[in-house]
């Protein structure tokens, strides 16, 4: 699996604000990514908001509007599972090029909840779920909590 030595953050989020933003597909999968991230969020002690978006294409104009307005972090979940066409690569590639440019040009960072598998069953796995494996949406605002109190103390 690959959490495997995956660190434990424990992220002291008072005074920041996360912008989490998710997909609407797979609404399972995403449901539980959602909790796990609101959770982590709440657990911080950090303000968030959820923005719900068609799907992990739009991931990437909706983190920039929320950086270029001042976010301190933002989380971005989705969720794309391989098919029969090219299709999968193209939005991955979009969105993960995406976000990057968006937490470089801005300095702003964003976990990275994309879930990218190969069947839906390795995204439940991912999904924090009851039986889950791994809980991404929870690491996603860890990462970028953690990321931006560094940022800060720079």
């Amino acid at each position: 699996m690959s959490g495997d030595g995956a660190p434990e953050l424990t992220v002291d989020g008072r005074g920041l604000k996360i912008e989490i933003v998710a997909s609407l597909w797979h609404t399972d999968v995403m449901d539980g990514l959602v909790a796990g991230a609101v959770r982590a969020a709440q657990e911080a002690g950090a303000d968030y908001r959820v923005t719900r978006v068609a799907g992990a294409f739009e991931l990437t104009v909706v983190a920039e509007k929320l950086a270029r307005a001042g976010a301190d972090a933002i989380a971005a979940l989705g969720v794309v599972v391989q098919g029969e066409t090219p299709h999968f690569e193209y939005v991955c590639a979009s969105a993960t090029d995406g976000l990057t440019a968006v937490a470089r040009e801005h300095a702003v960072p964003v976990g990275f909840g994309l879930l990218t598998v190969d069947d839906v069953q390795q995204a439940l796995d991912r999904a924090g779920l009851e039986g889950s494996k791994e809980d991404k949406g929870a690491e996603a605002v860890e990462a970028a909590l953690s990321t931006a109190l560094i940022l800060r103390g720079l």
